[in-house]
């Protein structure tokens, strides 16, 4: 099946990346390396740090969500702020 836009392509190796770049790296990695609702989550890059604000569903998606985006090649440190909405706000 083709789609329209690549999710995560070979382009994105690159460890040079910085600010804008690297967030919406950061993103695409995210939506392609994890079974975890993103459309909650701010994604800002400073330099190579990259901080997480928003929310998701449980506190084990932090944790996922955290590790996953410290393997992305050019990022240097993540300071991960989300917060779980937990089952109660899934209901």
């Amino acid at each position: 099946m083709v789609t329209e836009r690549s999710v995560y392509s070979r382009g994105d190796d690159d460890p040079h990346l910085t600010g804008d770049a690297l967030a919406e790296k950061v993103g695409r990695f995210l939506r392609y390396a994890t079974m975890i609702d993103t459309r909650d989550i701010s994604i800002t890059a400073i330099g190579n740090w990259v901080l997480l604000s928003g929310t998701v569903a449980t506190e084990a998606d932090i944790a996922c969500v955290g590790e996953a985006a410290a393997s992305v090649i050019g990022v240097a440190r993540v300071d991960n702020q989300l917060t779980a909405r937990g089952e109660e706000a899934e209901k």
